[in-house]
């Protein structure tokens, strides 16, 4: 967590505890958020420090939604969308498909006894990745489907990753900041950053050509956002989420701005709502 942002919120999060005692720990950060912005926040320093959130938050602090992020390493596909059964589950046997070829892939290779020793330190390693790759989330009541039902990708942030705060991108040279600030690009020098999984987005268009939206948690170069996203095919899932998770790939067009507009602005302009 930024240094700047915790020690905000080592000064409000009991007092936004105390007085919203229903909501529980995603919401309670979201309001010291929207505080934090309201404060007028000072012009962000370069490299800006960190500290844990832990110091701030109580492990004790639970929020209702962690149990969907349980026993999942890499990404969640998240429906979002339910009209249309039929190519739901179309879709669901595509990603099937691309979760047996990933497997295939990488199936560990069979390795001779006299190795198996000083392979030890290699295996605890990589048990400790034990979970899913990526964890398909279906919600089932209408309650749950309400939540769900077509939300923005910033939706999807503030419900299933933790908020923070981060230095906006430097502009590049000859290009002026943003005439109206925005926090999702650029308020005071900060961006409002989000981390945890990767959230895939099924909606309506999914039910015609199969693709997803793939949200980013943070702005790339200067200008874009956090909260943008770009379509991938389900054939293609879990080999970029495996890069991701693994092999710490980026996504980031080469530094042009080929993220979807539409999602962007919708994005811009929920943001200055707290979301409850």
């Amino acid at each position: 967590m930024n240094l700047e942002f915790a020690q905000f919120l080592a000064a409000r999060y009991n007092s936004i505890r105390t007085a919203f005692p229903q909501e529980s720990r995603r919401k309670w950060l979201l309001r010291a958020m929207d505080a934090f912005w309201s404060a007028n926040p000072p012009i962000s320093q370069p490299n800006a420090a960190t500290a844990s959130e832990e110091q701030v938050v109580s492990s004790e602090d639970a929020d209702p939604l962690d149990q969907l992020l349980d026993d999942v390493d890499g990404g969640l596909v998240l429906r979002t969308d339910f009209s249309n059964d039929e190519a739901w589950l179309a879709f669901l046997s595509r990603l099937k498909v691309a979760e047996k070829e990933y497997a295939q892939a990488n199936k560990p290779a069979e390795h001779d006894e006299d190795t198996k020793m000083d392979d030890d330190d290699e295996s605890d390693s990589e048990s400790e990745a034990s979970g899913q790759l990526i964890k398909v989330i279906d919600p089932l009541t209408p309650g749950d489907r309400s939540l769900f039902q077509d939300i923005s990708n910033l939706r999807a942030l503030r419900l299933l990753n933790d908020v923070d705060i981060r230095p906006a991108p430097t502009p590049p040279t000859g290009k002026k900041r943003i005439s109206s600030p925005n926090r999702l690009v650029d308020r005071s020098g900060w961006q409002e950053i989000y981390s945890g999984l990767s959230i895939w987005v099924y909606d309506s268009r999914s039910n015609t050509d199969q693709s997803l939206r793939l949200v980013s948690q943070k702005g790339d170069v200067y200008g874009t956002a956090t909260g943008d996203s770009w379509r991938a095919q389900a054939s293609h899932i879990y080999e970029l989420q495996f890069n991701m998770t693994f092999l710490d790939m980026k996504i980031n067009f080469g530094g042009l701005d080929r993220w979807d507009l539409d999602e962007r602005t919708r994005n811009m302009t929920e943001a200055e709502s707290y979301i409850p």
